[in-house]
Parts: structure tokens; sequence; C-alpha cells
């Protein structure tokens, strides 16, 4: 097989590593069962303390970043019966993985919704653009402490810094693609903003040890 199509499937199984649950488990949680039932940091954080949030948050960018950095540099062959350069290959390989992290055949093809993922796979593979996803995310973040409305305007800032930043077409298909898996992912949290119901992320304080902390303004049925 062709190394470029072994590093595309090797990318999506990096991806698929439900790092979440795992970290949820080593602390004897159900994290599908807790708070938003989300597998991502923001959940992980909330129901089990920042520290735990922070590793998730840490290997999840690394699953895009790996993919899309490192794959790019190894790759020494065309795929799909053509060659791509080397940075538009690190650019499908760390979509690859953002498609696993969202559909994990280890969840039954449930997962997370991208973001951490999705920013690793824009440092590794145009750096330029993830700084600016990065840079707005964080602004809109502690402005409103609502992490998934921040993710959001990421995401439409990645689709622009794409555009403008990266040659077509298959960045700008790609930007494309995965937004609309992330707005598809998030849409109980749209309809929760536009409510005026979607919980604030606190920034300060830590859990207390064996205390699992639900998410307030969510419906537990709200998975």
């Amino acid at each position: 097989m062709n190394n470029g199509w072994v590093l595309l499937v090797l990318s999506y199984f990096i991806g698929a590593i439900p790092v979440g649950v795992l970290v949820a488990r080593a602390k004897g949680v159900d994290i599908m069962k807790e708070g938003s039932g989300n597998v991502g940091a923001t959940n992980i954080a909330r129901v089990l303390g920042k520290k735990a949030g922070a590793v998730c948050l840490v290997f999840d960018v690394l699953k895009g970043f790996i993919p899309a950095f490192v794959f790019q540099v190894i790759v020494s062959r065309p795929i799909f019966g053509f060659g791509f350069p080397s940075q538009e290959f690190g650019l499908i390989c760390g979509g690859m993985a953002m498609v696993g992290h969202m559909f994990s055949p280890f969840l039954k093809f449930k997962g997370g919704k991208g973001i951490a993922t999705g920013l690793g796979m824009l440092v590794g593979s145009s750096p330029m653009v993830g700084g600016w996803v990065l840079l707005l995310f964080l602004i809109v973040a502690f402005m409103t402490r609502l992490v998934s409305l921040a993710s959001l305007v990421a995401v439409a800032v990645m689709v622009i810094a794409g555009l403008l930043l990266t040659p077509p077409p298959l960045f700008w298909t790609v930007y494309l693609a995965l937004a609309i898996f992330i707005y598809y992912k998030h849409w109980p949290n749209i309809q929760r903003i536009v409510k005026g119901t979607e919980p604030k992320f606190s920034f300060g304080g830590e859990k207390k040890e064996g205390e699992l902390v639900k998410e307030d303004g969510v419906d537990p049925s709200d998975k």
C-alpha cells in the first residue's frame, strides 16, 4: 500500500483515540454520562477539574498536530494517483484526524466537536491561520466565558483567514467542509446561545477530589 494512504488511515485512527473518555475512566468516571455528555476538554474540566481538562486539551490538540505537521514531512510518494505538496498533504491528514475525533469507531462513531484537534491541524498545516484562530478563540472565550461561542467564532475565522492566507482550492474546500461539520456538532449549543441558556465556563477554581460538577443550565437529557 502506498505510504500516503497508510498515513491517511493512521491519521483517522489517531484522531479517533477517545482521550477524554480515557482520562475520565482513569478517575472512575463515564464522561459520556456526566455533565453535557461530551468527551471534549471543556466537559472534562467541568466534571473532573481544570487539570484533567488541560490534559485532555493537550492530547486532543496533539491528535491534530502530529498528522498535520509530522506526516507531511515523512510522506515520500504521491497519493490518489498524483502528488500533493507536502503542506496540502498535512492538511488532509489533519482533517482526517478531525473526522476521527468527531466520529470515532471506538465510541460507535460518536465523539467530540473537533475544536482542539482542529486547532492542532491548523497549527501543523498552516500556522498563520492557526494563530488567528487561537487569538480570536481566546479573546471571545475570556470576554464571554462561552467556550462554545468562542469555538464557533474561531471556526468562522478559520474559513475567512483560510481564504485570505492559504492557496485554493484544497485548503478552502477542507476549511469549508470542516466548518459545516463543526457547526453541525454544535447545533445544540447554538440553540442554547440563542436562548441565553448556554452555561458559562469558570476559568478560576478547581473541583474538590471526588466531586463531580454538573453543567449549570444544561438539561441532563441533552447529550
